[in-house]
Parts: C-alpha cells; structure tokens; sequence
C-alpha cells in the first residue's frame, strides 16, 4: 500500500514538473491572442504613426490613404504567410526566432542574409525609438515652457540629457531575461499607445473645427513651386513612402512574438488573428491620425505632430500625450532589443559552455520580487548595448529621415522577400505558375519602392547632417 502511494507521488509530481515545460524542454509558453495582439500593438503603433500627418502632407488626399491601404494589405498577407512556416513543415519542430525560420525553408546561405537585414533594423529601430522617446521628453518641457513665456519664446532644449535619461531606464528593463517576460510590459504599452493616438485624434479635429483655423490641402500634396521644388518634392514624397514602410514594420519580431504563444489551439492559427487584429486596429488608427492631422495642419503638417508644436494647448493634455509616448517607447523598445539579446547571449553560450560568466547565474534577494538569478555578462553585454544606441542616436537625431530609411530597409527583404519565398518553397509553386508570377511581381514591386524610399531618406540624411555638429542637438 505504501509502495503504491510512493509511486502515486511520483507520477504526480512529475506530472507538475512536466507541466512546467513545452515537448522540447523549454520553459511552457503561455502567451494568447490577448498577449500576441498586444506585443503586435506595440511594435506597430510606435513612432511611425506620429509621422503619417507630414506623410500624407507630402503625398495628398489621394496618394497618402491608398499607401496606407496598400501597406496595410501587403503586411496582413505576408504576416499571415510567415505565420504558416514558424513549425518545420516534416518534422513539426519549432523554429525559435525568424533566422532559425529561413534556415529551415531556405538554407544557410539565404539565414544569413535574413540576419544581417533583421538585425541591423532591429539595432535601428531601438536607435530610432531613443531619437522620438527624447524628443517627446523634451517637448514636455517646452510645452510648459511655452505655456509660462508664450508660443512666440524660443524655449529651446537639449537633446542628448534625456536620451541618458531614457537609456538608463532601458538599462535598468533590459535585465529582464527574456520576452516571455515582457507580456506585462507590452500590454501597458499597448495601452499608451492607444491613449497618445486618440489624444493625437482629438486635438487634430479640435483644430479642425476651431475657427479661423484655414489651411492649404490638396489632392496631390504639397505644391510644386509654392512650397517646395520639383526636385524637393519627388525626394519628399519617397521619404513619406519610407515612413508608412515604418509605421508596418513589426515583421522582424512576429516569429519571436509567435514563439512566446501557447501550443494549443496551433500557434500558426491564433498568430494570424492575432496579426489580423493588430494590423486592422493599426490600420484604422493610422488612416484617422494620418488624415485628421493633415486636414488640421494641411501642407504645413510637422514631422512630428504631438512633438512638431503644431499643439500649444491644452499644455497638460499635450504633455500627457508625450509621456505616453515615452512609456510606449520603453516597453517597444524592448520588444525590439529583447531577440538581439537572446542571438547574442545563446551563440556566447554555445561558444563558451565552461565558462561561469556566461551562463552562471548569482542568486540576489530582492525585498519585493524575491530570489532573481543575475548573469554578469547579461548585465554587462546589455547595457553596453543600449549604451551604444544612446550614442548613435545623438550622432544621428534626425527623426524623419531616420524612420524613413529605417522603413525602406526593413520592408522588402523582412515583410515581403522571405515570407514569399518561404511560402513558395512549402507549397512546392511551379515555376512561372500564376500564383508564382503574381507573387513574383509583388516582390519585385515592393523591391523598387524600397530602392526609392531608402534613396529619398538617404538624400534626407545628406541634407539634415550638412548643417549639424554631433552631440549638439536641440529642439
């Protein structure tokens, strides 16, 4: 009787320490459509969405929404492609992250190249968030001081303190472990995101309606001549394109989102709703703040339309609006930074086995939270990281120009190239097939828009750094 009850007790822990982890040994993911449309929100609805005012300004009524509508299409389908290829189609293995995804459709040669593109968008992306987190740090502090000296005081104020200031705290989250952790994080940002875009939404149609509020829109954008050259005009309008390219980029971490799903239902099936959601929620907030903020300002739209000063009051609500963007920004940040440090820290592993500072873990008590396991070379690789975006990003604070090329980069190879040549090699599609050739043609589509964006936003680059000294940004 005893013996049974011994192997009673037996059966039944290992039923918990089973329960514990997934069929391949790792810790049991527990993610929802919730947690995944959340991580998705964040990594959408980030900086870009606060361009696409001086992006539909320099395309127009006509040009502007249909780019939107285009990108947001393109993104839902190839989302919903490179969802079907996160398991080994004969084996059923889990790809972990989106080079292992490539590697395992593609090969070694075509993994390789999925990395350089993946990760140098992701560095530019945590770059690019420490540039738009500062900005709206700064334009807190001259609304206020806007609201004491009057809209016609300079208030002028440095950049580079409150990127220290924003790097520290990404110092300080950047030892969460992993982005199984970061649901909490994503769902607050998520969150913040909503709440700076329809704050964004309602001041634009406050502006709308106030009177004697008459701007210049037209259907083609900005005018030749009146407001800008023919030459400014092409180059702006390939910048824009870069921009709304940005606003869609969360392609480069939708493997890593999909890896932190639950097993059942299928984690394909819940990713391509959750994309569905994340991408339609994005679109109609996009569409709204894009052509409200034109219609508000017309051809005059600033780059930034809650950092641009095209708001002056009410100063609280503007401020409220930018600190929501800062707390988006820290959790976004993280979303983006969290598969460097994975890549970085397993290869470290796998390279040095024996070695105690890179896989021991020290065990330190903390009051609130616990036993945490902390790994120095984590806390040092980490922050050296963040430390060296910090840096760029005051080489190189030049928002629009930097979200465009940022966009262009990203777009083609990342959203579009992969996912469609993974989803033809799967599907075993006939060469010159018509499925084949329309996909093809998308492509290849995409491809020139990308050459043309990234050129608009490189022309931008030249242009900004011709008149900027380093480290002396200023708003």
């Amino acid at each position: 009787m005893a013996s049974e009850l011994r192997k009673r007790n037996l059966a039944l822990e290992t039923a918990i320490s089973d329960s514990k982890f997934d069929d391949d040994g790792r810790p049991k993911r527990t993610g929802t459509l919730m947690t995944a449309s959340a991580h998705i929100i964040t990594a959408v609805i980030g900086s870009g969405v606060l361009s696409l005012a001086w992006a539909i300004a320099q395309l127009g009524w006509i040009a502007g929404p249909m780019a939107l509508m285009i990108f947001s299409f393109i993104t839902g389908f190839t989302s919903s492609l490179l969802a079907d290829c996160y398991r080994c189609s004969t084996t059923g293995r889990r790809n972990y992250t989106y080079m292992e995804v490539v590697k395992s459709n593609l090969g070694e040669m075509k993994c390789k190249l999925c990395g350089l593109a993946q990760y140098a968008n992701l560095v530019g992306t945590t770059i690019g968030y420490t540039i738009t987190a500062s900005l709206s740090m700064v334009a807190i502090k001259r609304s206020n001081c806007f609201h004491k000296e009057g809209h016609d005081a300079g208030c002028h104020t440095s950049n580079n303190m409150y990127m220290i200031i924003f790097a520290i705290a990404e110092i300080i989250l950047s030892q969460i472990p992993n982005f199984h952790e970061l649901s909490g994080l994503s769902i607050l940002a998520a969150v913040m995101s909503f709440a700076y875009s329809s704050i964004g939404l309602g001041l634009a149609m406050a502006k709308i309606t106030e009177r004697g509020n008459h701007v210049n829109t037209s259907l083609t954008g900005v005018a030749i001549g009146v407001d800008v050259t023919s030459t400014e005009k092409i180059w702006s309008s390939l910048q824009a394109i870069g921009n709304i390219a940005f606003a869609y980029a969360y392609s480069i971490v939708l493997v890593e989102i999909q890896d932190t799903l639950r097993s059942s239902p299928p984690e394909n099936k819940v990713m391509k709703r959750a994309s569905f959601v994340g991408v339609s929620i994005t679109t109609i907030f996009y569409m709204l703040c894009g052509t409200l903020g034109y219609a508000a300002f017309g051809d005059k739209a600033p780059g930034n339309f809650l950092t641009g000063f095209g708001f002056y009051e009410p100063f609280w609500l503007v401020d409220f609006a930018n600190m929501c963007i800062v707390v988006h920004l820290v959790g976004a940040y993280q979303v983006f930074c969290q598969p460097i440090f994975t890549t970085v820290e397993n290869w470290c592993c796998h390279k040095w086995p024996e070695s105690g500072f890179v896989t021991k873990g020290h065990p330190i008590t903390f009051p609130s939270c616990g036993v945490c396991y902390v790994n120095m070379f984590r806390v040092i690789w980490r922050t050296v990281y963040v430390i060296l975006t910090a840096v760029i990003a005051m080489l190189f604070p030049f928002f629009n120009s930097v979200i465009g090329l940022l966009g262009a980069i990203a777009f083609w190879p990342l959203t579009v190239y992969f996912p469609v040549e993974m989803y033809i090699s799967r599907a075993k599609i006939r060469k010159f097939s018509v499925t084949w050739m329309w996909l093809q043609v998308l492509s290849w589509t995409c491809f020139i828009v990308t050459l043309l964006a990234a050129a608009g936003s490189i022309q931008g680059l030249v242009k900004d750094l011709q008149t900027y000294k380093p480290f002396s940004s200023a708003s």
